[in-house]
Order: structure tokens, then C-alpha cells, then sequence
């Protein structure tokens, strides 16, 4: 990580994430916003390699940045650091394109241990919501099979029919928290190979990040 905007309406907050952000990353560069206005202008006027946001701004939801970035800026990652935690708030930033999620009554090393985690191409998730979202990913008991079924009429298709068996491989490795460059070396892929395999793995489960693209996976059964 080089350049990181902090886009927080709080100066306590904004100051507490420059000071974790800077043991995290000592020689980049970081900058501050106040509101989603202040943080457009910056993200056209600098290239950032990550984007910090909080939700409650003072113009809007900091949710509502991350398609607009998706659009203007789409290699800066974007974490989204709030006080909030519930279950629709979480979605929606991880659909939006968020690549984590953390909430701000973590302990200043929790927040860099997981933002480190970015750095080997992890998914900066906080320890309580994931095992919430692991929770609503229990399985459901299975449904009694169709009389047709039970007969000996062919099985249904299997929901994995979906991605390819290379997809299928890289996602896999996605859900271990492998870096893209991890991946191919793991299958002796080159970089372009996987990051197309990746594209196409978005494209299908209809997300826009590692994250939600391995939730997506896991609540449609195709990873454990």
C-alpha cells in the first residue's frame, strides 16, 4: 500500500486510523475527507491504492461510494470502517465492492493485524461478523428428495455446473486468502490467467470482490 484516504467525519477517528494505517504501511502516504464530496474530489485528484470509509457522513452514506468507485476508480480497494455491524449493512458494503469490513471498537492492533492482512491478499473481515455471517452460512437440512429422484430418474445439476473446474480451483484458493500472484504460482497459472478466471468468477456470482464473491460461494453451497 502506497497512498490511503481516510474518509471519516470524525477527527478523533480519522486520527486514530492515520496512526494505525502509518504501523501498518510506514512509507505510504495517507490522506483525509471529511464527507463523500471532499472524498470524490480526492480520488479524481490522487491515485490511491486504498480507501478507509466510514458509513454515517455527513452527506451520505459511505456506502454510496463504492459503486461511484467502482466506476471512476476501480483499482483502489475500499474497507469500510464503522460503527455499524448489522447484517444488511454488511452486505450491502460487501456487494458493493468493499473487499472487508471492520467495526471501530476494535483495539488499534486488531484493526492493523487486519489491515495487514491486505498486504498478502486477505479479506479484512471483524472476528465478530464473520462468525455471524459463517452462522447464517450453517446448512439448511436437506430437502426430501422427489419421488422421481428416488426412482432412478437422473440427478438434478449440480450447482457447481455454474464455473468451470479452473474457476471452481481458483476460487477455492481465494477462500484460503491466497493473493492473486499465490494462486498462479499454486497452479502454475500465469497472473493475467488467474485475474481473468477471477473476472469471470465475479461476473457469474454477480459481486464485486474477493469477499463477497467467497460469501456469495458459500451461502449458494459451492465452497464448505
Amino acid at each position: 500500500m502506497q497512498d490511503i484516504l481516510i474518509v471519516d467525519d470524525d477527527a478523533a477517528v480519522r486520527q486514530r486510523l492515520s496512526r494505525v494505517t502509518a504501523l501498518v504501511a510506514p512509507h505510504a502516504r495517507s490522506a483525509t475527507a471529511c464527507s463523500l464530496a471532499e472524498a470524490r474530489a480526492l480520488l479524481l485528484q490522487r491515485r490511491f491504492d486504498l480507501a478507509l470509509l466510514d458509513v454515517g457522513l455527513p452527506d451520505g452514506s459511505g456506502l454510496d461510494l463504492l459503486p461511484w468507485m467502482q466506476v471512476y476508480v476501480p483499482s483502489v480497494e475500499a474497507v469500510v470502517i464503522s460503527s455499524l455491524g448489522d447484517d444488511a449493512t454488511v452486505l450491502q458494503a460487501l456487494r458493493g465492492g468493499a473487499v472487508g469490513y471492520l467495526l471501530k471498537n476494535g483495539s488499534d492492533i486488531e484493526l492493523q493485524l487486519s489491515l495487514a492482512s491486505l498486504q498478502r491478499g486477505g479479506a479484512p473481515i471483524d472476528p465478530v461478523i464473520a462468525r455471524r455471517i459463517l452462522a447464517l452460512m450453517a446448512p439448511a437440512p436437506a430437502p426430501q428428495a422427489p419421488l422421481a429422484t428416488k426412482i432412478g430418474a437422473p440427478p438434478l445439476q449440480a450447482a457447481t455446473a455454474e464455473l468451470s473446474e479452473r474457476e471452481m480451483d481458483v476460487l477455492q484458493l481465494v477462500a484460503q486468502g491466497l493473493s492473486n500472484r499465490e494462486i498462479a504460482t499454486s497452479l502454475s497459472l500465469s497472473i493475467n490467467t488467474v485475474e481473468c478466471h477471477a473476472k469471470n468468477i465475479y461476473r457469474k456470482l454477480a459481486v464485486r470482490s474477493r469477499a463477497a464473491a467467497v460469501y456469495s460461494a458459500r451461502t449458494q453451497g459451492l465452497l464448505p
